[in-house]
Order: C-alpha cells, then sequence, then structure tokens
C-alpha cells in the first residue's frame, strides 16, 4: 500500500510542478536544515508566495505532499484519498493561490533519497547546510565520505543558471564546490567566505539571554542581523543562508535583515524556555549528531550563568562510530558544565569520558530514560541555573522540558 502511494505521490507532484512552474529551493544536509528552511521561509514570503515543508515532511511522503498541499499533519483514514482528488482537480483547474516558491527540505537517510526526491522537485536554488565528520545516519551508509556524496546531489542536479549554496566553515560541505555546474554562493565566519558572518555576539537582558545578533558582510556592504528568541552559531548560519538565497532572488540585504526579525526557530531547535525555580531551559531536544552537540555546548560555553548543566541523551543512527563520538562530547563537556545528566545506554559513555577527564563523579548522573530522570533533575536544580538539553529523538527528552519548564 505504501509503495502504491509512493508512486501516486510522485506522478501528481511532477505533473503539479509542471503545470505551475515554481521556483524550487532544496535544502540538505546532517543538521541545520529545518533552521534554515525557516530562515529562508521569513525572508522569502516578504516578495513572494511561498509555501514550505511543514514539520519533518522532507521524505518520498512529506516532500510530494508539501509539493501538493498546505497540510500541516497526516490525520485520520481518508487523508490521502482527499489529497489525491485535490491534486487531480488542481491539474484540471488552476489553482490561483499556487506558490511561486517551493522551500523543500530533503533528507537523506538512506543511499538514493536525494536522487529521488530531485527527480521529483529538480532545485533551482540547492542550499548544503552542514555535514561534520560524523554525521547522523552515517551507519546506514559505507561512510561519512558516501554521506557527502549524497547530499551533493542535490547540487549536481542544478541548472547552469542556479545557485549553489554552500556553508564553506563545515570542510566536508565546501569540499562539494567542484561538484556543480550552478553559480557558487559560499557563508561563514571563514574569511574566504563570498557571504562572511562577523561579531557574532549573546545578547543578554536582565541576566536571561534573549538572542544574537551578527554582521554579514558581501561585495563590499555589510548589514546587521538581529535573531530574536533564538541562540548558536547553528542559528546565524541558517540565517546567513537566507541572505545568500535572498541576493539570489535579487533582494537588498537591508530588505533580507527586515525578513529575519520575523524568523521564529523551529520547536526544540536551541529554543529558550523559562524553567521552574527561575532556571533557563536551551531546548535543543529535536535531534542531536556530533556536530550539533558539540555546537550545543559552544553556545552554553557562550553564556552566563550561576551554574551550566547539561541533559545530554543517546546520538543515534552514528552506528560504528557511535562510543568514540560520546566519549569525545563527555571530553568536551568537562570544560563547560557544572553538573551532568546523561540519558540512554550511550550516553553512559558521555558520562564515563567525563569522569576520565576529571569530572567530579558527584555531580554526574546516568539514567537508562528521560521518564526515569526527570523528577531528580526537578529536584536538582536551582535559580540561576542555564540548562541544556539535547539528544535524538528517540531518547524522548521532551519530557524531562515538560517536567521543568514554567507552566502558565
Amino acid at each position: 500500500m505504501r509503495k502504491l502511494l509512493k508512486k501516486i505521490l510522485k506522478v501528481l507532484a511532477v505533473l503539479t510542478l509542471k503545470k505551475y512552474q515554481p521556483g524550487i529551493i532544496g535544502i540538505t544536509g546532517s543538521a541545520g536544515k529545518t533552521s534554515t528552511k525557516e530562515t529562508l521561509y521569513a525572508v522569502l514570503k516578504q516578495e513572494r508566495i511561498v509555501r514550505r515543508n511543514q514539520g519533518n515532511f522532507n521524505n518520498e511522503l512529506g516532500l510530494p505532499l508539501t509539493i501538493l498541499s498546505e497540510a500541516d499533519k497526516v490525520s485520520g483514514i481518508l487523508f490521502w484519498p482527499k489529497i489525491i482528488i485535490q491534486a487531480v482537480g488542481h491539474l484540471i483547474v488552476a489553482d490561483k493561490n499556487y506558490p511561486e516558491v517551493l522551500i523543500l527540505e530533503m533528507a537523506a537517510d538512506r543511499p538514493g533519497d536525494i536522487k529521488y526526491l530531485t527527480d521529483i522537485a529538480k532545485p533551482h536554488i540547492g542550499v548544503i547546510t552542514a555535514i561534520g565528520d560524523i554525521p547522523v545516519h552515517v551507519e546506514f551508509y559505507s561512510s561519512p565520505e558516501a554521506v557527502a556524496r549524497e547530499k551533493a546531489h542535490l547540487i549536481e542536479v542544478l541548472p547552469a543558471n542556479g545557485f549553489a549554496v554552500l556553508n564553506c566553515d563545515d570542510e566536508i560541505v565546501y569540499n562539494l564546490r567542484s561538484r556543480t555546474r550552478a553559480h557558487l554562493i559560499t557563508y561563514g565566519f571563514n574569511e574566504g567566505a563570498d557571504l562572511r558572518l562577523t561579531n557574532l555576539e549573546y545578547r543578554v537582558e536582565n541576566n536571561k539571554p534573549v538572542g544574537i545578533s551578527f554582521k554579514v558582510q558581501y561585495g563590499g556592504s555589510f548589514v546587521p542581523i538581529r535573531l530574536n528568541g533564538v541562540l548558536g552559531r547553528p542559528q546565524a548560519y541558517a540565517a546567513g543562508a537566507a541572505v545568500a538565497v535572498g541576493l539570489a532572488f535579487g533582494m537588498n540585504l537591508v530588505k533580507i535583515s527586515e525578513g529575519l526579525l520575523e524568523y521564529e526557530a523551529p520547536e526544540h531547535r536551541m529554543k529558550m524556555v523559562e524553567g521552574v525555580k527561575g532556571t533557563i531551559i536551551l531546548d535543543d531536544s529535536y535531534n542531536a549528531s556530533p556536530l550539533s552537540m558539540r555546537s550545543a555546548l559552544d553556545t552554553l560555553d557562550n553564556l552566563p550563568a550561576k551554574r551550566k548543566i547539561a541533559v545530554l541523551g543517546d546520538m543515534l543512527e552514528i552506528g560504528k562510530y557511535s562510543t568514540e563520538a560520546h566519549e569525545a562530547i563527555g571530553e568536551e563537556a568537562v570544560k563547560i558544565v557544572d553538573y551532568l545528566f546523561c540519558i540512554g545506554p550511550r550516553a553512559k559513555f558521555i558520562a564515563e569520558s567525563a569522569r576520565r577527564h576529571g569530572f567530579d563523579h558527584k555531580k554526574i548522573q546516568v539514567f537508562s530514560s528521560s521518564e526515569a530522570a526527570k523528577k531528580m533533575i526537578e529536584r536538582e536544580i536551582k535559580s540561576g541555573d542555564l540548562i541544556l538539553i539535547k539528544g535524538s529523538r528517540a531518547v524522548q527528552l521532551e519530557k524531562i522540558i515538560e517536567e521543568i519548564k514554567m507552566t502558565v
């Protein structure tokens, strides 16, 4: 049944794109895809009718669904028949409100995924966010290099008059630049970036973090960028990609910066949440890879607090690299945190590594699950604590957030 639905949706999506001819922006990477999708949406919706994937509709069913509909969730047994009938209707009678631009996040869980998705929707602009040395989903590939080759397919299919937007601070991503015939725009903090990010600052008001600000330099001009309610370099990278795409659409830097003021980070992606007992939670619990875990710890390191607490869960889908990756995070955490909670069977390697590197064993607690941990964490936290919560989705760290967040 799934195979038949997949085939039907692919055919309808291809026919719909042929009929309406929207501009297509594809986004892939091992981290930062969804935040980048939302920054692009905040910028482009100022001047265009834009649609982007809702939630995690970024696979072989979700991507064609986005092309066919504005649905934000799959609900009820009649959902797919309704979508199919609606799509056929819009092929017969034109939908006057069909978007001018589609922003399509493209996930690559298995080899061949990006090719399948770009066979449906060939992009005019391709964005590769970050891959890192141990990418998420690497357990399903022969090596990290194989993951990079998979992601590279996005920019290989771009037309010569298209744009490839690459994060030049990620060495693996930057090394893909020769694999496209499209115009190249690189962004990042490195001096060699076409679009350079500088002067990143964490904004703090009344001893609470409220957002970040930085500057973007391009072609001899610069503009200040301000993001509210979000933290971390990954959010700056997401905004940098949006600036590059905005420029490709002919927008000026001031207009782009105005759009980014309206950006709201997706749920559980480094969002600030008020916690009980006068604490602040950094909710980055949506997913985790070694790259994003290090970025989250770096954000925690750069913010003021009486105590810095890290609640770190398993990093999944990294296969044979799992033990060493978790141990490396434990070594890094020692330099930053005052108290460490580790959740899940793999996260115990974070704890063991932290102990080996001199962290006080009395300030480390290990739990098998979020359910088992949440009451103990609630008892331990104190006023003035800054609490980072980060791990893969399957660990269900949102249960801990629900336990310790301030409720109205």
